[in-house]
């Protein structure tokens, strides 16, 4: 069996593990359930893919985000380790093709969506494969307790009757503890096996900073720090418009969030990640997957939906142990504001009615059917179709995917992709009766190789057309045609949000909507957001201190570092020195009593800006008095 720590130095390059993750790779090797709660930056992908790399078989890695996963998949590839992806809107060849690959040993690692575990073609395809491990990513999504719970999540218990034998890690960046024990129950744990680094971060300030000008305040915090920032809101539109505020204040910005163009998004973060751009405004799309460990400031204009999801995206500051801050710029009415957001975005069950049935009419899905099926999804222009609001539509989407009946993936870039259905000898007789098509069927040959026989190859139609010296829209059409006749099975570049059906159409009036449990999360998302309020609002303990009760550990001391912290040794420093003040004003009165001016002539400038405030504490205690003449004297 190979070590661990040479698997990381060949294929990662370190020379150490991070803190607690030996002990999560031990637990694995050893066949044992685990938990794994690491903080965000805390190397949670390492602890299944380096035990992985030690054994023998592919290892199935659920994960709830397609842009994250196909992250992973690229930077797996690049260190020449096989891995792969499922996930909604790929061909069925294409998702053939990969299953086998894992079948026959050729994949080492198999991304998944949660809702790929419940087709019988997975199921049944798993049964011939040399699984070793079973990885959860964002294991929190499998409990209703959690703040970001998806049902699909729930059908990871089906994979383990199918793979009885097969550890689980469940790996997760925050967990409260209801949580915890709610994750290793539905999982099926067969012992609690749980490895967690404290949520403290010993090198991030928390602050909360009330004003009623965000962007002016923003703007000073910028231009008195130096390093690279985020700066988190809740609005799309509101991403460009404040990058471009910041472009004109003389701050490099840049402007990130889901509905983008896949190549605004991908410059925007190479220039960010390259320090091209110091600051990117975004939503809380950009951050998972990203490791820039020299990030010096996190800001929210708007307040998070929940305490985990703001210690997430609080802890992308810092990564590298440097002194960092993550703070949120308070407005008055940023409370009430969340509160109300949260309340809406839990819409009567007529309104998911009518959004249903509108998204079957939009997709032309009759009843019983859709099942499975992904459908590119423009908000914008089914809202004007059926004259419904935007975020009315958005919340009922968000409801009806909490309820397992629909799954909305935000816009994920897929580059258009080739697999050649014929052999080799077929190919070439198509070629010799179909002359103005061998062209293009040689080029992708000549460019992309053999490789295309066995799998699905990515392609660009812009370089195939300058090898042809033929029009890109020529290259398409051609490609197209040799899609319907059976050729090739060519997969168009990809980049927007879709919809899946995740069971077959229901009739809108009997949409299976427990109510109930609907009006449950709303309780548990308004306590989330009550307890956002509570700590943005609550001045009177360590910040450190609150985020770690939340999450069920206890503070042996405060952090000294948050906004609290330092208003508390500023408070102390300030203390200290009024009694030192009060010593010399009382030596200075002990011969005579003296006039209020004649006593600020023995102090400095700095300290004359306490003195008034002083006198009045000394005069109130009964320390000192005036006399008739307006003299201040001492009072034995």
């Amino acid at each position: 069996m190979a070590n661990i720590l040479d698997i990381l130095k060949q294929y990662w390059g370190h020379e150490s593990f991070r803190p607690g993750q030996v002990d999560i790779i031990t637990s694995v090797l050893k066949g044992n359930d685990t938990l794994a709660i690491l903080p965000t930056g805390g190397g949670k992908s390492i602890c299944f893919q380096v035990p992985t790399l030690v054994m023998e078989g592919v290892c199935i890695v659920v994960s709830p985000l397609i842009a994250l996963m196909k992250d992973q998949v690229e930077n797996l590839r690049k260190r020449g380790i096989s891995a792969a992806a499922l996930h909604a809107g790929q061909p069925e060849r294409e998702r053939d093709i990969i299953l086998d690959n894992c079948v026959f040993g050729v994949v080492q690692f198999l991304y998944v969506s949660p809702e790929r575990l419940q087709t019988e073609l997975f199921l049944e395809r798993v049964k011939r494969m040399n699984v070793c491990l079973l990885a959860v990513d964002e294991a929190h999504c499998i409990s209703q307790w959690g703040y970001d719970f998806r049902p699909a999540y729930l059908e990871i218990a089906k994979l383990r009757e199918v793979l009885p034998a097969v550890p689980v890690l469940a790996l997760t960046a925050s967990a409260t503890e209801v949580v915890k024990t709610d994750i290793q129950q539905k999982l099926q744990f067969k012992k609690q096996e749980v490895f967690q680094q404290s949520f403290a971060r010993k090198n991030l300030s928390y602050s909360v900073l009330p004003t009623e000008d965000k962007e002016g305040r923003l703007r000073e915090i910028l231009q008195k720090m130096n390093g690279t920032a985020i700066v988190y809101v809740r609005n799309r539109r509101r991403t460009q418009e404040l990058a471009q505020w910041l472009q004109k204040q003389g701050i490099k910005s840049a402007a990130y969030h889901a509905g983008l163009p896949h190549q605004t998004r991908a410059t925007a973060q190479t220039d960010w990640l390259q320090d091209r751009v110091r600051v990117m405004v975004a939503t809380n799309a950009f951050g998972m997957g990203i490791d820039k460990p020299d990030v010096r400031l996190v800001v929210h204009l708007d307040l998070p939906d929940s305490l985990e999801a703001y210690y997430q995206e609080a802890g992308r500051a810092g990564r590298d142990g440097k002194y960092s801050y993550a703070t949120v710029l308070l407005g008055p009415e940023d409370g009430p504001l969340l509160l109300k957001k949260t309340e809406e975005a839990y819409p009567p069950i007529e309104t998911l009615r009518r959004v249903y049935q509108a998204l079957a009419n939009f997709f032309q899905l009759a009843t019983g059917s859709g099942a499975f099926q992904s459908f590119d999804f423009d908000l914008a222009e089914f809202c004007r179709t059926y004259q419904l609001s935007p975020v009315e539509v958005h919340f009922a989407l968000k409801q009806l995917e909490s309820e397992g009946l629909l799954q909305l993936n935000e816009g994920f870039y897929s580059p258009s992709k080739v697999n050649l259905l014929l052999s080799n000898t077929q190919l070439y007789d198509f070629q010799i009766h179909n002359e103005n098509l061998e062209p293009v069927i040689k080029g992708l040959l000549r460019l992309y190789g053999g490789e295309m026989y066995r799998d699905f190859v990515k392609i660009s139609e812009a370089g195939l057309a300058k090898h042809l010296s033929v029009p890109e829209a020529t290259i398409r059409q051609q490609l197209q045609h040799l899609h319907q006749r059976k050729v090739l099975v060519y997969e168009p570049q990809h980049d927007g949000p879709q919809v899946q059906f995740m069971a077959p159409r229901y009739d809108a009036a009997s949409l299976p909507i427990d109510q109930k449990q609907l009006a449950l999360f709303r309780e548990r998302a308004l306590e989330k957001a009550n307890a956002v309020v509570t700590f943005m609002e609550n001045k009177a303990q360590c910040r450190t201190r609150q985020i770690l009760s939340y999450f069920g550990e206890e503070a042996s001391t405060d952090c000294r570092i948050c906004d609290y912290c330092l208003a508390q040794k500023k408070k102390k420093k300030l203390d200290e020195n009024k009694l030192h003040m009060e010593a010399r004003v009382l030596s200075h009165l002990k011969e005579t009593p003296l006039h209020p001016k004649s006593i600020a002539m023995h102090f400095s400038s700095s300290e004359q800006e306490l003195l008034g405030d002083l006198l009045q504490d000394m005069l109130e205690s009964g320390t000192v008095g005036y006399t008739p003449e307006g003299n201040l004297t001492r009072k034995e």
